[in-house]
């Protein structure tokens, strides 16, 4: 796809009533359709055959994020004249669920950089620091991430969040350390929060954007996954880093308004990964079940293996009506209104929280399908299953979606 092609597209969204089946059941317009499948055709030819040497050796190939940039697939949110495609979160939404079919590793590093760091930027910052900024992450040559979970924090990232950020005339001094930083070790623009106001506790904090080459950032430890390898995930340290004043993001101990409106959006924009992910071990299991041959007949034939496929097939489908309602959502408000409160915190929440575990549901069929095959490490569908935990746990455990989704049923 050319940055040309995914512009005009996005430009000229149509919202006429699908014809299609696929689309009718989908709800995709046309040239939603479109994107879905040129991304699909596009992750299939270069970021799949990097997918094994990423897995096998925690490999990170650098010329990946040069090249989704000058395909127009970074700055999806973006204004053409920051070098972005002037679309919307829906269509982010799209392009990594047709990445997370055929590379998923990439696919969170893409939306770390895309959504986490980038869109907050662009919701978030003033004009100098989207001129400063905006166009490097569009392009690729700039590696984005989100630096916010600390050690010994987990769910209480705010309440326990120990990095402090002390201003010194035209600078500002911070210390303490971030972990599980998803593009850590290779990032050079990191949205950073740290307590500004230790004595307001959470409404102390403050949102930065550091750059790695800042005196006193340093990555302490790169760390190896069980499953999304390849995904660089790392712990970042701040000794003394020194941060301008004008990289400060808003207001001063207003931070954690970014930090819950981003954490709405980033679920609703990760729920896609699972949905790709299951797509793809539904069609390796159609394929297998096919080829497969047990007692002279393809295992296909078996009423136990079809009840398996249905299965599957009705927990796909269930997400990806889901996903796509919670998407547009987000959508919605992330261009009209505020995320963090109401019921955009519910619904994002309770969409990443029924993808996780439908795909986990779906990927533990596929592997019982597979048999022997699916329990080989080096085996696609081995790749995918070691991929379903982290989305129980990122963005917020399903523990922590349950008491979001019931806190507020529960309002008055």
């Amino acid at each position: 796809m050319s940055v040309t092609h995914l512009k005009s597209a996005s430009q000229t969204m149509t919202s006429h009533t699908p014809d299609s089946p696929a689309q009718l059941f989908t709800g995709l317009s046309d040239d939603e359709t479109v994107i879905l499948g040129t991304a699909d055709q596009f992750a299939r030819a270069e970021l799949y055959p990097l997918a094994v040497r990423m897995d096998t050796e925690e490999w990170w190939p650098a010329e990946a994020f040069p090249l989704l940039g000058r395909n127009g697939y970074f700055g999806i949110t973006a204004a053409p004249e920051l070098g972005g495609s002037g679309a919307d979160l829906f269509t982010s939404g799209l392009i990594l669920q047709a990445f997370s079919r055929w590379n998923h590793a990439l696919a969170l590093s893409w939306v770390a950089h895309e959504n986490l760091c980038l869109h907050n930027i662009l919701r978030n910052g003033n004009a100098a620091q989207l001129a400063k900024y905006v166009p490097g992450l569009c392009s690729g040559k700039t590696v984005g991430a989100l630096g916010l979970t600390e050690p010994g924090a987990g769910s209480d990232a705010l309440g326990s969040m120990r990095t402090t950020a002390v201003r010194e005339g035209d600078h500002y001094r911070i210390n303490g350390s971030k972990i599980f930083i998803t593009n850590g070790p290779v990032a050079d623009v990191l949205l950073v929060y740290a307590k500004t106001d230790p004595h307001k506790g959470v409404h102390g904090i403050s949102a930065f954007i550091v750059e790695a080459s800042f005196p006193g950032f340093k990555v302490a430890q790169k760390l190896e996954k069980m499953g999304f390898r390849g995904s660089q995930t790392a712990e970042l340290v701040f000794e003394d880093c020194m941060v301008p004043v004008d990289n400060l993001v808003g207001v001063e101990n207003a931070g954690v308004k970014v930090v819950m409106g981003g954490l709405d959006l980033e679920r609703a924009m990760v729920a896609p990964i699972c949905l790709g992910i299951a797509e793809r071990a539904l069609e390796l299991s159609i394929e297998y079940a096919r080829t497969r041959e047990q007692f002279r007949q393809p295992i296909a034939s078996f009423q136990l293996i079809q009840d398996k496929l249905a299965k599957m097939y009705v927990g796909v489908e269930s997400m990806r009506l889901f996903v796509y309602q919670a998407l547009r959502a987000a959508s919605s408000v992330a261009e009209n209104g505020d995320a963090g409160r109401g019921d955009i915190h519910k619904i994002t929440a309770a969409s990443i929280m029924f993808a996780s575990q439908t795909m986990n549901q779906v990927l533990d069929e596929a592997v019982q399908l597979h048999g022997g095959y699916g329990y080989i490490w080096e085996s696609e569908i081995n790749r995918l299953y070691r991929a379903i935990k982290l989305l129980e746990i990122g963005a917020g455990t399903t523990e922590v979606r349950k008491l979001i989704i019931s806190g507020e049923l529960l309002k008055g």
